[in-house]
């Protein structure tokens, strides 16, 4: 397993040596978000021109760091050896829910009107518009769709249990439903995000160098967002091999690093322990070969219309960002769109392997009750 990461990593990192550095962000210090990139290949969207994401990815880091103290208390402790099915519902549920509530009852996630730094543009906008709305219902969807059936992949290609005392719906507690969601809130707005935002801003190709070397003065690539920002049409082959390697690098050592952190939890087992953490975690690494980029594109226009790019007074500008905007229902349908796909690819492995599929259970049951 370490030659396996290590020599992942020695692969990802000869990939950043080969790129070529954009020369807007060798020079620029001046961002908060590009100062967080020169200690860790991580980068936070720009608050000036990108605060909805911003502020919605500060909340969530922050947030990370309560859960998972709870979780760690609660594991080192062993206080779940008194837990009951209700315990561990009310726990995860409780845990889950300041995501779930913060679009409806804390849409500044702590930039609000009176904020000395920045103004979190979901304050003055409708419910479902708010960037963290389609954000949560994404990823709410995403884990339903995960535990519901992935879980029993895991039951056949991995004999996977869970064991803990559980309200039960197709066999898959409950509980774990609604842990899964500050988990993948974690994974993708926390570690995907700014993997893919660092590789994606910080390099290019040699188009990009010799416009900005030129005296072009028209070509912002720091600032387009619509061109430049996401999926660059000129992305060059370094650039592109770095970005879809370094979300196969974080799919398997993001479900590597759970396999590992669970594994002292004993109400949640494989049968083989070794085979899990080595093949167990490329299966439920595919998982994120789909979300990660598949999140980090979720309503990339988001902020385009704010005035932050210098269009605001542009009407044929303001036009093209409202037919760009993402509905709940896009929102929701992207993440079901991928969440099939997922499916598919779960489904190639376990056909390739020669694993029948069995889902047993039924819609509502309660197991190892005290």
């Amino acid at each position: 397993m370490t030659a396996i990461l290590a020599t992942m990593t020695a692969i990802l990192y000869g990939l950043h040596f080969i790129q070529i550095p954009l020369k807007s962000q060798r020079t620029s210090t001046s961002s908060s978000s590009l100062k967080l990139s020169t200690a860790l290949p991580i980068q936070l969207p720009n608050p000036q021109t990108e605060p909805t994401k911003y502020c919605y990815e500060i909340f969530c880091t922050k947030y990370t760091i309560f859960w998972i103290f709870s979780f760690s208390y609660i594991v080192v402790s062993q206080c779940y050896e008194y837990f009951t099915a209700w315990t561990y519902l009310f726990v995860c549920g409780g845990l889950a829910l300041p995501l779930v509530l913060q679009p409806w009852l804390y849409p500044s996630a702590g930039f609000g009107r009176n904020s000395d730094f920045i103004v979190n543009p979901d304050v003055h906008r409708p419910l479902s518009q708010r960037y963290s709305t389609k954000c949560t219902i994404y990823l709410l969807t995403y884990s339903f769709i995960g535990n519901y059936w992935y879980t029993h992949y895991f039951y056949s290609v991995l004999q996977a249990k869970y064991m803990m005392p559980a309200q039960r719906l197709n066999d898959v507690p409950i509980a774990m439903y609604l842990a899964t969601h500050f988990y993948f809130t974690t994974y993708h707005a926390c570690v995907g995000n700014g993997f893919l935002r660092f590789v994606d801003r910080n390099y290019g190709d040699r188009d990009d160098d010799e416009r900005l070397n030129d005296g072009n003065t028209s070509y912002d690539r720091g600032n387009d967002i619509s061109n430049n920002l996401y999926g660059n049409k000129n992305r060059g082959w370094r650039k592109q091999i770095l970005f879809w390697y370094t979300v196969l690098y974080l799919s398997y050592f993001t479900a590597f690093m759970e396999t590992l952190t669970i594994s002292s939890f004993p109400y949640y087992s494989f049968k083989d322990q070794v085979m899990a953490y080595k093949y167990g975690s490329a299966f439920y690494g595919i998982y994120f070969l789909v979300s990660f980029p598949g999140f980090y594109y979720l309503d990339r226009f988001v902020d385009e219309d704010l005035g932050v790019t210098g269009k605001s007074g542009n009407e044929k500008q303001h036009q093209l960002s409202r037919s760009r905007a993402m509905s709940l229902m896009d929102s929701f349908v992207t993440s079901c769109g991928h969440g099939m796909m997922i499916l598919t690819l779960l489904d190639f492995v376990r056909l390739y392997l020669g694993i029948p599929l069995k889902i047993g259970g039924v819609a509502f049951a309660a197991t190892g009750t005290k």
